[in-house]
């Protein structure tokens, strides 16, 4: 696959780490958000390649099982997209920080140069107000703890628009997928013109 000289696999990754949500459940691959992101690192001639590690279901403590393995291909920037499954679970917070720290702990370690990006989420509002405060602050906390960036809501528009989700209402449609790469796009494309600066 890769030609002469410039093999496509110069281009440095960028490791989306996450949910249903970035693995596209109920889409065509090519209309997951991650994909659509590609398109917009392609457009801008920014020299990256998207690796999609998104799996339904995944909880922090998943990604952080399977973060060793996907870092056995250097990964310039990570995007962490979990926490959201920890939610719907009603699992604890201070575990599932510990789990994103160590994901990033790991990544750092391995690529000290790696860029990080935190996906905010929210949690469902059935979970009560503490709850729901605490977990939308997690992600803030984990970005400024970690010079990280924060993209402040992956679902921003999307959650809870009917006409943007599939008939579970949980899980966006291609025109929602189409406003996540926007809403990841407007925190990712800085920090990729950036990283790209500095190859």
């Amino acid at each position: 696959e890769p030609g002469p000289g410039q093999g496509r696999d110069d281009r440095a990754v960028v490791l989306f780490l996450g949910t249903s949500l970035t693995a596209g459940l109920g889409l065509d691959p090519s209309e997951a958000y991650p994909a659509l992101v590609q398109q917009k690192i392609d457009s801008a001639g920014l020299p990256f390649r998207v690796v999609n590690a998104g799996v339904s279901g995944e909880t922090s403590a998943g990604g952080l099982r399977r973060i060793d393995w996907l870092l056995r291909q250097p990964v310039a920037v990570l995007v962490l997209e979990l926490g959201a499954n920890d939610a719907l679970r009603g699992q604890d917070l201070e575990a599932t920080k510990r789990n994103l720290q160590a994901i990033v702990d790991r990544a750092r370690a391995r690529y000290p140069d790696v860029r990080v990006v935190i996906a905010g989420m929210q949690a469902p509002p059935n979970l009560g107000p503490d709850y729901t405060r605490r977990f939308r602050e997690l992600f803030v906390e984990l970005a400024r703890e970690n010079d990280a960036a924060l993209i402040p809501f992956l679902l921003e528009g999307v959650a809870a628009v009917p006409e943007l989700n599939q008939a579970d209402g949980i899980h966006p449609n291609a025109a929602g997928a189409r406003v996540l790469a926007e809403n990841v796009w407007r925190v990712l494309g800085p920090v990729l013109r950036d990283a790209a600066a500095e190859r």
